[in-house]
């Protein structure tokens, strides 16, 4: 597991592609130190013996003491646990400890990656455990990039006269998809390791 200064430090190493008023930043822009800080708790409360059991599990992958923010419920106790951890984090920082979305989304990928290939006979699930293991191992945060800038909100995503109102993919390729759009509202994308993009709503095929 990360201690904070580690995770800062990680932050640091990262490329100068944060935007704030036009202006191009980098992570040690102090606008966004508030939130670093605010993250770091979850670090700090996580190396805290007092809080052993809570803010740390063992994984269900490989057996290693993680971070139960990189966690994968298993069971209600798992999700009792979770609820403690995040009232615990969220009180010493007095307010949202902002890394709830990405470890919802990993929990909600591991079920419908899952239920994808149980109908179609893909691999998703199998690569999505294994991007799980490097997470849980590098104990990652993670921003959900969940809500569309939606733009004619009686129009479907396909019906946009701007079709980057959604996030859409516009080729696929061997190795993967190339998506164009934009998301909205991710308060924590500025200092999180990885951003991981979900529909904001139900789509159809021509979405």
């Amino acid at each position: 597991m990360r201690s904070s200064a580690q995770y800062v430090s990680d932050l640091m190493k990262m490329k100068n592609n944060l935007y704030i008023g036009g202006e191009r930043v980098g992570r040690d822009e102090p606008r966004i130190r508030p939130g670093i800080n605010v993250m770091s708790v979850t670090f700090d409360l996580a190396q805290d013996p007092d809080w052993e059991g809570l803010m740390t599990t063992t994984s269900s992958l490989t057996g290693n003491k993680i971070n139960r923010f990189a966690h994968l419920p298993q069971n209600p106790y798992d999700l009792m646990q979770k609820q403690k951890m995040v009232r615990l984090s969220a009180q010493r920082v007095g307010g949202c400890i902002q890394r709830c979305m990405g470890h919802d989304a990993l929990t909600a990928l591991s079920i419908y990656t899952k239920e994808i290939d149980d109908a179609y006979g893909t691999n998703y699930h199998s690569r999505f455990i294994d991007y799980l293991k490097y997470y849980q191992e590098n104990d990652l945060t993670a921003a959900c990039a969940q809500t569309d800038v939606k733009g004619d909100r009686i129009k479907r995503p396909a019906e946009q006269l701007d079709p980057d109102a959604y996030v859409h993919i516009v080729e696929e390729r061997d190795d993967g998809i190339v998506v164009r759009g934009a998301k909205a509202s991710i308060t924590m994308v500025a200092y999180a390791d990885e951003i991981i993009v979900v529909p904001t709503r139900a789509l159809r095929e021509d979405d």
